[in-house]
This record gives C-alpha cells, structure tokens and sequence, in this order.
C-alpha cells in the first residue's frame, strides 16, 4: 500500500503525510513540483522526528511517477469519483493518489487512475482535509487487507533510545 501526493501545495500536510507514513508503515510518493519550496532541511522540518521512520520517493514530475511508479492499482480520492468510500475492496498494492489541496489533479491524472473514489459528505460540505481523507481511506485499506497486522508485526519492539 502506497500514498502519491500529486504536486501538494502545504507544507505542514506533507510532514502529516510522512508522519501517516511512519506511523503505518504506509510507503508514500511526492510527485513534484510541490506549491512550496522543498527540500531536504523543509521536509525534515515538516517531518519533525518522523522523517527517518517514513519510507518516502520524491519524484520530479507526474510524467516521472508514471515511468517508474510502483505496481498497483492507482486509485484516486476526488471529489468527482463514481466509486464510493468504503464500497470498494482495497488490494495490497494500491497506490492512494491524492490531488493539490487547492485545485485537485487535471484531466489527465484524472483519466489515468484505475479508481476514481469519493468519500460522501454531508450537503454543501465540499471536501475534508486531503490528509484527513487519506487517513480513512488507509485505514480502512489496511483493514481490509490485514495491513495493520503486518504492520505491527514488523514493528513490535519499540527501538531503544
């Protein structure tokens, strides 16, 4: 299971981001250019003590996510989907897609993902936080696959300080 990030225009999401990453041992993929200045000392800002804990491929471009990305079913959190939350049945290896906190993703990301999944909201409610978002979407995908589980098997002994 995989988190893309489609061109993310807040910095503090991205370290929620990471930090959803560690935490779960969920990998996640930043495709670039992001809305803010970005490197290494910033992600690590943004990241706190998470960073080294998170699995994270920064990629230059969608065009470059798409040549390289990893195997998966890719399936996109919009509000336009015509798949609902939680109906569909999550795989191991999906790719979570979500778009700009500002504007989504354009037509043609939209085209290319295999899933495209809405989360009902409540009317004249527009859309959650996309890191909200992403983290019931991922829960529910590591539920349905006994994700959590292999999680915290890796993870069962704290390291030592």
């Amino acid at each position: 299971m995989r988190i893309a990030l489609y061109e993310p225009d807040i910095p503090q999401n991205v370290g929620a981001f990471i930090r959803l990453s560690a935490c779960l041992g969920v990998g996640l993929d930043i495709i670039e250019p992001c809305g803010f200045p970005v490197d290494d000392r910033r992600i690590r800002r943004a990241a706190m003590d998470y960073y080294d804990l998170a699995s994270f491929v920064r990629y230059a471009s969608w065009r470059a996510f798409r040549s390289i990305r990893p195997a998966g079913r890719l399936v996109l959190l919009t509000t336009t989907g015509d798949t609902v939350f939680p109906d569909l049945a999550f795989h191991p290896d999906d790719i979570l897609l979500l778009g700009r906190e500002s504007a989504g993703v354009p037509d043609d990301v939209h085209a290319a993902a295999d899933v495209r999944l809405r989360i009902p909201l409540r009317p004249r409610a527009r859309s959650l936080n996309v890191a909200l978002a992403a983290s019931m979407v991922v829960s529910e995908a590591l539920r349905q696959t006994n994700g959590f589980y292999a999680q915290a098997d890796q993870h069962a002994h704290p390291p030592a300080r």
